[in-house]
């Protein structure tokens, strides 16, 4: 077996050592409303998963798939991550199948699936990225639905979250970074179209979603979150790209054209 490349090493090893720290911070009730009201209220808006096959990529410890499994009681989710830690935290949590899946590497399909979702995955990827998009369209069903929140790159605080990348230890700069909707889906137009996409983040999402990151103490997170996850849905109301520090994206897959592999 080819050994991983460095790029998907590093990101491996550094997140099996801040597994049990992001854990507790992103694994919260505060941060885990965070992400119901505005990650996965707008990803899945309009979208029915029940009785779907659904890959849960960048899976972490299954918060995502927990998610999903109370909104649509009969859908069929695997998690999938590069962390070996990862997979058994997942498994553990949400009683699904979990496997290691190194998506910066050829993928070898035997099940394809109607839906893909990604949750702060593919910005791990960044050296790798062209073959990430390949490798998911390649799990994907055509028609099948790729789902993703990720950190937008045309935001105006963009020069400022470079800066921190690269002094924070909870962060693998080499091979990390915030990503252009517009850029990627222009790059994977081949393989997908773009059904819809939506700019969000204000103070909660910096102060309650990531804790972690800017050392909110976790004591502290219930008694600001009340009136932060107001304000945000106020702030999310800005127009265009450059107040918000994330994207929600529906992507679908093309159908596979006549001598194109799958």
């Amino acid at each position: 077996m080819s050994s991983s490349p460095p790029s998907s090493s590093l990101q491996r090893d550094h997140y099996n050592t801040i597994h049990d720290d992001y854990d507790a911070h992103y694994g919260d009730e505060s941060s885990l409303e965070y992400r119901r009201r505005f990650f996965l209220d707008p990803l899945l808006k309009g979208i029915d998963l029940n009785g779907l096959d659904v890959a849960d990529l960048a899976a972490g410890s299954g918060y995502t798939t927990q998610e999903l499994l109370a909104r649509f009681p009969r859908v069929k989710p695997v998690g999938f991550d590069i962390s070996d830690e990862a997979c058994r935290a997942y498994a553990a949590a949400t009683g699904c199948a979990a496997h290691r899946l190194d998506l910066t590497q050829q993928v070898q399909v035997d099940r394809h699936f109607d839906a893909a979702i990604v949750i702060g995955g593919l910005h791990h990827c960044v050296n790798d990225l062209d073959k990430v998009i390949e490798n998911v369209a390649r799990l994907l069903r055509p028609g099948g639905l790729f789902l993703m929140v990720e950190p937008n790159r045309e935001c105006w605080l963009e020069p400022l979250r470079r800066a921190w990348y690269r002094r924070d230890r909870y962060f693998e700069a080499s091979t990390e970074a915030a990503l252009s909707h517009d850029a990627m889906l222009r790059s994977a137009a081949r393989v997908f179209e773009g059904v819809s996409v939506t700019y969000g983040g204000g103070p909660a999402y910096f102060l309650i979603c990531n804790s972690l990151v800017l050392r909110v103490p976790k004591r502290l997170k219930p008694v600001i979150d009340g009136p932060l996850l107001s304000l945000e849905r106020v702030f999310n109301a800005l127009p265009g790209k450059a107040p918000f520090p994330f994207f929600v994206a529906q992507w679908r897959r093309r159908p596979v054209s006549a001598g194109a592999s799958s």
